[in-house]
């Protein structure tokens, strides 16, 4: 039995070994916005920046004021309010009387087949006149120069697609312990750096910002593929790397900032149309997800505490690697990198949103999301 535990606890220190190591050092050669100095008005083709809102009349007001004061000199805003409910609407037509590079979409109604987000981006698109494409979410806040300075990046890496990770504001302990475990398991589940390797079947699509070309975002099949796509962002940059061209990711720190839903409670209710989805509506791959959260950040803790010799050794390096990984993400994050102690707890909460999100959507039949609710067959035959 001793045998079995040192073979248990070196294979998860392998893992971490041969594949946690890999990410690291590529996450680490990732391009950061703010080494790119700002594009010339030359250099700085025409930009169709559209988002999608739907009762955000809260957070609307803050992230449009970033979005109108951007210094770029061929700016379109396409604003596209997904039948609100509340003063969103408004708001966008008050902003647009006194900016007019913001154009304001109004939806009525959701034709059959879409759901709402994105049906509405898809909306925003055909109105669209700019050479690139930025897709953001309404709750997005940019730096003045950060369209100048995301072209040379864009341009400098010869890319057809780009999205960027950004800062997520946050309110206190709990949802900053959840946030940094989500930027660190983000890194390990999609490999960021190897997303522009075009034998690499990596890909990644973040909603804060995704900026394409319109050959690429047309010739992937636009959002009329991704219909019936819960997670629309991610499968973005999926059909654009199915289809052949050049994708990458970079970090763009407070360039692009999100508020995301603040506080722990929020946070767990916000991502409960998302995880299941993202696990393909399949209840092996969220045994698998679970079993791989659980392995790789709590378990080496358990055998840390309580195993012995090399059990607790193999552990302790485990532990080490893992730790030494978060600490890098709250680096970036420009949280304490004290946070590094909570990996098991930001784990053990993961695991529990993600059978969240899968019972919820199980005994619901499907989603309700945007105010309409979606059966899971039929989200299951919209599936990238």
């Amino acid at each position: 039995m001793h045998f079995f535990w040192i073979f248990f606890f070196g294979l998860i220190a392998l893992l971490w070994i041969g594949y946690g190591l890999k990410v690291a050092y590529g996450a680490v050669r990732l391009p950061w916005v703010a080494n790119y100095a700002p594009a010339e008005d030359s250099a700085c083709p025409t930009i169709s920046l559209i988002f999608a809102a739907r009762d955000e009349q809260e957070k609307l007001p803050a992230a449009l004021a970033t979005l109108v004061a951007m210094d770029y000199p061929s700016l379109e805003i396409i604003a596209v309010d997904d039948r609100s409910s509340d003063a969103t609407g408004q708001i966008l037509d008050r902003f647009a009387a006194n900016h007019p590079q913001l154009k304001v979409v109004h939806v009525r109604e959701l034709p059959p087949g879409w759901l709402g987000k994105p049906h509405a981006l898809q909306s925003g698109y055909r109105v669209a006149s700019g050479e690139l494409l930025v897709f953001t979410d309404a709750d997005v806040k940019f730096q003045g120069d950060a369209l100048r300075r995301i072209v040379t990046l864009f341009r400098a890496r010869g890319l057809d697609h780009l999205t960027l990770l950004g800062d997520v504001e946050r309110s206190g302990f709990w949802d900053t312990v959840l946030i940094s475990f989500f930027g660190m398991g983000f890194q390990l589940a999609t490999d960021p750096y190897n997303v522009s390797n075009p034998n690499s079947r990596a890909y990644v699509g973040v909603g804060a910002f995704q900026m394409l070309s319109r050959k690429a975002y047309e010739g992937s099949g636009s959002h009329q593929r991704l219909a019936m796509e819960v997670v629309d962002d991610m499968k973005l940059g999926k059909i654009v790397k199915m289809a052949g061209y050049r994708s990458g990711v970079g970090v763009a720190q407070n360039y692009v900032s999100v508020a995301w839903h603040l506080g722990l409670g929020n946070l767990v209710r916000g991502v409960e149309k998302n995880f299941f989805a993202g696990a393909q509506f399949r209840i092996g791959v969220v045994a698998a997800q679970i079993s791989a959260l659980l392995l790789m950040n709590v378990v080496p803790f358990a055998g840390l505490i309580w195993g012995h010799d090399w059990v607790r050794a193999l552990a302790a390096i485990s532990v080490l690697i893992g730790m030494c990984f978060h600490f890098g993400v709250d680096v970036v994050m420009r949280v304490s990198p004290l946070y590094s102690l909570t990996l098991p707890i930001g784990a053990l909460i993961f695991s529990y949103m993600i059978l969240r999100s899968t019972m919820v959507t199980l005994r619901q039949g499907g989603i309700v999301w945007r105010g309409t609710f979606y059966p899971l067959a039929e989200l299951r035959r919209g599936l990238v």
